[in-house]
């Protein structure tokens, strides 16, 4: 299946992207961390061998987009609004609901072991762009 820039995500490439976001390496890394290329490029290979051909840019776009609408709904529901929905909430909800509240905790014993596999997610090969 080919997939451009123009061409809307299917639910089975939403599914895949949830799938490996959900990875608990992938969520420590994504958190708080401000120059996450490196990480999206890494997220659409994985995608790649998953059957769905997406760059890191459509990676990056999709995952900002997902958690916007997930939190515009997550605050709707707790201010009382429970008409509003989306497709994924509950997986995004599984995935959003454990993020790490400090960078400390994704540094265990010193040291992330998803950096440890994720060689391009330094700065400076971010900041080459």
């Amino acid at each position: 299946m080919e997939s451009g820039a123009g061409k809307h995500w299917t639910e089975e490439e939403v599914k895949a992207l949830l799938s490996v976001w959900s990875e608990k390496n992938i969520r420590k890394q994504l958190h708080g961390t401000l120059r996450n290329k490196g990480i999206f490029i890494y997220i659409a290979k994985r995608l790649q061998e998953l059957g769905v051909c997406r760059d890191w840019k459509q990676c990056r776009a999709k995952y900002k987009n997902l958690k916007y609408e997930y939190r515009t709904v997550k605050y709707a529901h707790n201010s009382g609004d429970v008409t509003k929905s989306m497709k994924f909430f509950h997986d995004l909800d599984a995935i959003l609901r454990y993020e790490p509240v400090t960078q400390l905790a994704a540094e265990e014993n010193g040291r992330c072991p998803a950096t440890e596999t994720q060689p391009n997610t330094s700065p400076t090969a971010d900041s080459a762009q």
